[in-house]
């Protein structure tokens, strides 16, 4: 019965993605008779499954996030030879996709090396030993590739290309707010944990006192940004592609990432009144910019 929930949940992802992909591709260009957003929709899928086919065959989890980051650099590689980008010097489909393709390969190297380092990623424990479940979360990845770059990809894909004009810079200092965050708080983080004093210790310290998950709140703002550099390149059901960066917030904050790692610190320090205290005092996500006064 579990298998057959899990497959089921793999047809509903393909049929969502799907009619997602649909409505926002209306006007995508044509590559060899066939809509260019749709060969792109059908290349993440079939990466995730070939790569889930040696995962599960050797029981490892430690290249699924960077098959994520590969299927970003493939598709927009891919989309820019499409659209003529690099022979026609098109800088805002550069300018854009070269944005996430420094993302991809910046986050799948950070998430492959601590992997490794760890010699697993917990999450996977259950999940990997059952093939439907892990099947479903292979794809569960390809949905979250296509949408989370959505607008991008609609945007490049587009006639015009990607316009450049003062929103296009607007949402380029959006991305470079949100990937400097992003990287300044996975390195505290790593610093943080790389003292033997801090084993088992929650970090509370830099831009961690100020929100508790505050790399999840720069990715959030880096896809903005892309989605915001895009706008000026949309027509009509285009504008459904604003789903990207909304998208990203629901998956972080309420399906992975945020929900767990917050079920897993009140179970690890939940007893702590330091860390009731920390969680009283410091926002979820969205991060306190001004320090509390003191009463």
């Amino acid at each position: 019965m579990k298998h057959l929930i899990n497959i089921v949940i793999v047809l509903v992802v393909l049929l969502f993605t799907k009619t997602y992909g649909d409505f926002i591709s209306f006007n995508s260009i044509q590559v060899d008779g066939v809509n260019l957003l749709l060969q792109i929709l059908i290349i993440t899928f079939v990466i995730q499954w070939i790569a889930y086919i040696p995962a599960y065959f050797f029981q490892t989890e430690k290249f699924y996030d960077l098959t994520g980051s590969l299927t970003y650099l493939s598709v927009f590689i891919y989309c820019l030879i499409a659209t003529q980008s690099f022979e026609n010097l098109i800088f805002g489909n550069l300018i854009v996709a070269g944005a996430v393709i420094i993302w991809a390969i910046r986050l799948g190297s950070f998430l492959f090396a601590r992997v490794h380092k760890s010699g697993k990623d917990g999450r996977f424990d259950s999940i990997k030993t059952s093939f439907s479940q892990f099947l479903m979360t292979w794809t569960l990845q390809g949905m979250w590739v296509f949408i989370c770059s959505s607008a991008a990809l609609v945007a490049i894909s587009s006639p015009s290309g990607i316009i450049m004009n003062g929103v296009f810079f607007i949402g380029l200092i959006l991305f470079i707010l949100g990937f400097m965050i992003e990287i300044i708080a996975d390195n505290q983080k790593s610093v943080f944990r790389s003292k033997r004093e801090n084993k088992d210790v929650f970090i509370n310290e830099g831009l961690w006192s100020r929100s508790r998950h505050p790399n999840y709140f720069g990715e959030i703002t880096l896809w903005t940004g892309i989605t915001v550099m895009s706008l000026p390149s949309f027509t009509g059901m285009n504008y459904l592609a604003i789903f990207s960066p909304v998208f990203t917030y629901l998956l972080l904050n309420h399906i992975s990432g945020v929900r767990i790692l917050e079920a897993r610190g009140m179970e690890k320090w939940g007893h702590l009144d330091e860390y009731n205290l920390y969680k009283k005092d410091t926002p979820k996500l969205f991060p306190r910019f001004f320090t509390k006064k003191e009463s």
